[in-house]
Formats: C-alpha cells, sequence, structure tokens
C-alpha cells in the first residue's frame, strides 16, 4: 500500500468501523479513490485506501487481515464489469470474504448500458451493490453505508439491490 494513501489515523481499524476503498488491477485513477475516502470519513468511518492498480491477489489479502465493514470499488477506465465480476467471484470463494459487503460503481463498461444487464450480472455474481454510471454516487452510497449494520461483517444479511440502492435491512 502506498504511503500516500494510507490512511490519515495511522493502520488499518479492524472491524465494523473501517471502509476499504480500491479500484482494481486495470485502473490507475486515483482521483475517484480520494473523492470516496473523503465522502466515507465524513460519515464517521476509518477508510483504508488501497490506490490504483491494485492486484486481485493484494485485495483478498488486504481485505482479509482488515476485516472491513464494506468493501468499496470504484472504476473509472470502463472495465468496472470484466474486472469486476472476476474479482467477485474471487471474493465470494473465499470463505472468510464471502459475507463482506462489496459495492462496486463508476464507469462499468465502454458502451452504453442502457438495459441495465452490466448492474444485473454484477449484483447476480454476488455484489450488494453496484452504483452505476449517470447515478448519483454521493447519494446511492450515503445510502448504503448508512443502512449498514453496526455489527461485524461476519452479521450482515445479505439480499440484493441495483443501481444504489441498500439492501433491505
Amino acid at each position: 500500500m502506498s504511503d500516500a494513501l494510507a490512511p490519515r489515523s495511522g493502520g488499518p481499524v479492524r472491524g465494523g468501523t473501517t471502509v476499504v476503498v480500491t479500484s482494481m488491477a486495470s485502473d490507475a485513477h486515483t482521483w475517484n479513490l480520494v473523492f470516496l475516502q473523503l465522502l466515507i470519513e465524513e460519515l464517521g468511518y476509518h477508510v483504508v485506501n488501497l490506490g490504483p492498480c491494485v492486484p486481485d491477489d493484494l485485495l483478498l489479502a488486504e481485505v482479509q487481515v482488515i476485516e472491513p465493514a464494506v468493501v468499496v470499488i470504484s472504476s473509472v477506465n470502463g472495465h468496472g464489469h470484466q474486472d469486476g465480476m472476476r474479482l467477485i467471484q474471487r471474493l465470494r470463494h473465499t470463505e472468510r470474504l464471502s459475507a463482506v459487503p462489496v459495492v462496486i460503481g463508476g464507469k462499468l463498461g465502454v458502451t452504453e448500458d442502457a438495459d441495465g444487464t452490466r448492474a444485473r450480472e454484477l449484483m447476480a455474481a454476488g455484489f450488494d451493490a453496484v452504483f452505476e454510471d449517470g447515478v448519483d454516487p454521493v447519494a446511492a452510497l450515503r445510502n448504503f453505508i448508512g443502512a449498514l449494520p453496526a455489527a461485524a461483517p461476519a452479521a450482515v444479511e445479505q439480499t440484493p439491490a441495483v443501481a444504489g440502492q441498500a439492501r433491505p435491512a
């Protein structure tokens, strides 16, 4: 993890008060991650920002150590659907990570997806929420994070949501 993107208050805080913010291996953008970190910190969470171009193995290892309340994945390069499908399968097939809430948002593809196929596929693959390009990301993420229970990730019930709608509690 880059020192420039390390959490402000020192090392990772374990348990339900920490949120991991990350991009995926193919995405080198950082401004979106900084924005998300500041937004989530305003909501009262400790943020561990893994930065851009995060390899799948590194993300899996960090999430297992940190045990966050939620993992927020951002895509700007248009490969969110492709990379997200691969990553969520690995997360959901890792026993310690199978119940950790994971959301993805941003530019999910390089072409228009008028019927929402990409979002539905990502939800079916295991994401807890998908924030498509064009949806108000600030309101959608605030709603999702605001609906998280105060319990540890293992106690979170999993039910689907699309386009920024929080899963029912």
